[in-house]
């Protein structure tokens, strides 16, 4: 396992327990205590959690904001499921926005082979993703966001403002049943929220480990999600919830 793989799949398994010992990653990962140790040192410098004796916590669960290659090697198998439903409810003549993110990345990817669809996105990697493909791609203007390869800010905001769409694809950091959906980002949620009142359908595509975390900047309340897509790894508990708020769950 390389380096960069390993410090992923360490704030993978951080994110999950919120606390990781080096002695347990040393036998998880089949590396050394001195290797672990130093890829605590280099996420430690990266603000992206906090050593104590023996191991390490997140830095601040609510707020992680994770560079996109990083999120990228989270959960990929699920992503990939996620992402293969999410295309299959998208057709010609479709006008779908997708949010920038790794798993509206993944849904994507998908679309390029597809024809005839006009997607909306604020994301400068999904654009150039698409640009070859069969579909009329627009992409707002704004501040470039580098952790995230997002366009943000009052450009970006006044683009989607002037647009409606069939369907929003939304990526999101947490879902709680006390705060809704967020993300770590101010500036993203805002955009977000624009995307929210564009789209006539909102479908929100997160793995099972967003359930039960919160991040800084709210989005909107669970209500304003008709459709999720997950992977079959929600808790039970969970899943009646959601159903019980009238929210069409799709799981893979």
């Amino acid at each position: 396992m390389l380096s960069e793989e390993r410090r992923s799949t360490i704030l993978e398994i951080l994110a999950q327990h919120h606390r990781i010992l080096v002695a347990e990653m040393s036998r998880r990962l089949g590396t050394s205590h001195v290797t672990i140790r130093k890829d605590l040192e280099v996420l430690e410098r990266r603000g992206l959690l906090h050593r104590v004796h023996g191991g390490a916590i997140a830095a601040n669960p609510s707020v992680l904001d994770l560079a996109l290659t990083e999120k990228e090697r989270m959960h990929t198998r699920e992503k990939e499921r996620i992402a293969r439903a999410a295309a299959k409810l998208s057709g010609e003549g479709d006008v779908i926005i997708l949010d920038s993110g790794s798993t509206t990345m993944a849904i994507a990817r998908l679309l390029k082979v597809r024809k005839g669809i006009t997607i909306i996105t604020n994301a400068i990697n999904i654009a150039s993703e698409l640009a070859a493909s069969d579909n009329e791609i627009i992409l707002t203007g704004g501040t470039l966001r580098e952790k995230s390869f997002s366009l943000v800010g009052p450009l970006s905001e006044g683009s989607i403002a002037r647009l409606t769409a069939d369907k929003l694809f939304l990526g999101v950091d947490g879902i709680s049943f006390e705060c809704g959906y967020t993300t770590p980002n101010l500036l993203e949620a805002d955009i977000n929220r624009l995307m929210l009142r564009a789209a006539t359908q909102v479908i929100v595509t997160a793995d099972s480990s967003k359930f039960g975390r919160k991040s800084l900047g709210v989005i909107a309340g669970l209500s304003a999600g008709h459709k999720i897509i997950t992977d079959d790894h929600i808790a039970a508990g969970d899943l009646q919830r959601l159903r019980d708020l009238g929210i069409e769950v799709i799981t893979v």
